[in-house]
């Protein structure tokens, strides 16, 4: 598959700010993604990073770690050359930030908690080309199996006005259908339970509607300056007009499922769609359609300032995915766990530019 001419490759001195980024940080992240390929390749993206380019790459990183950034600056240079992603559609490319947010909980309902989180249903079957009913929506990927056959879920207000209610399906109990609404906007949560146990629960599946975000309804009938939005501003709104909650989250059908996830690693973020835990700072959720997983990405972002306090310039690692991220030039990038996270993930939306480091076997191929 040949390189699509999205990439324009340059050299690592054209790179702003690669010498002053650390990258032990997204080797690790990197070697974990080796690892991962040994039990299954990632999907070679359609434009054209071919998953076994990485070969060499990734056996380098399995064999043996770096000791610091240098090392880890050292080995992405050996391996790698960076290409400009021409962005789509817009003059520059664009990041936001997710996180994982933690919050208290509880394994049963009690007068205070009483916002179910779900687990997948069994009637919720994947859709695709081989068994997708004449007519049905492309865009979905989920479907209700009936007697009758293939018919779309049920979407948000119908699943937290009672349609799965009697099915048994909660998994846990939040206190606040806004903390709730923003862990299914996140895709995972730590919950702090009564007991003092840490549990984690992430994605497992989605009711299949198109995600419409309340930034964008707030934005849309005048509530919040579009320039504005944020996660801190939209539940600043939310807190001021309680009995408005449902009507604007109810606009966004799409509904997610999750299942319970280990926290092997309180350092770590879940396991996402690369099948690797994030890694804070370093992980970056892409266009899986266009991009291969494991792909590393040095973004540049001089607005971006609040990771840490200064213009943002990092090698990140492809390793997840999602709904809204569509594009060549359009990354999420993952801030951690907990609140602190959260405020740094929440005012994330900056112009950036993007830059794939690709294989060199891939170059040397005379696919570019």
């Amino acid at each position: 598959m040949p390189l699509a001419p999205a990439f324009r490759p340059i050299s690592f001195a054209d790179l702003p700010g690669w010498l002053a980024d650390d990258q032990l940080g997204a080797f690790e992240a990197f070697r974990r993604s080796a690892f991962h390929v040994l039990t299954k390749p990632y999907r070679t993206g359609a434009l054209g990073v071919d998953s076994g380019a990485f070969g060499e790459a990734y056996a380098e990183a399995r064999e043996r770690s770096c000791r610091d950034g240098a090392a880890a600056r050292s080995f992405f240079a050996r391996h790698f050359q960076p290409a400009f992603v021409a962005p789509a559609g817009r003059p520059a490319g664009l990041v936001t930030g997710f996180y994982e947010p933690e919050v208290d909980a509880s394994p049963v309902r009690t007068e205070r908690f009483t916002v179910p989180l779900l687990g997948r249903p069994a009637d919720l079957v994947d859709v695709d080309v081989a068994n997708r009913p004449t007519g049905m929506d492309p865009y979905l990927a989920f479907a209700r199996q009936t007697p009758d056959g293939l018919v779309e879920y049920f979407d948000r207000e119908a699943i937290e006005r009672g349609a799965l209610r009697a099915r048994g399906l909660d998994i846990a109990w939040l206190a606040d259908p806004v903390d709730a609404f923003f862990v299914h906007v996140q895709g995972a949560a730590r919950l702090r339970m009564p007991d003092g146990t840490l549990r984690r629960v992430t994605y497992a599946a989605k009711s299949g509607q198109r995600f419409t975000g309340p930034g964008g309804i707030l934005a849309k009938i005048g509530e919040i300056p579009l320039a504005e939005v944020t996660m801190q501003s939209i539940r600043a709104w939310f807190r001021a007009n309680p009995h408005r909650i449902d009507d604007i989250l109810w606009r966004n059908r799409s509904y997610i499922f999750f299942r319970d996830a280990p926290v092997d690693d309180a350092s770590l973020g879940p396991i996402a769609a690369a099948k690797v835990p994030l890694t804070p700072g370093r992980s970056v959720a892409v266009d899986r359609l266009l991009h291969t997983f494991g792909t590393p990405f040095f973004i540049a972002s001089p607005s971006l300032t609040a990771f840490d306090g200064k213009p943002f310039g990092r090698l990140m690692i492809a390793q997840d995915t999602g709904s809204a991220i569509t594009g060549p030039a359009r990354g999420d990038l993952f801030a951690g766990s907990g609140d602190a996270a959260g405020e740094v993930a929440g005012v994330v939306r900056n112009d950036a530019d993007f830059f794939a480091l690709l294989p060199r076997p891939l170059l040397a191929g005379g696919s570019s």
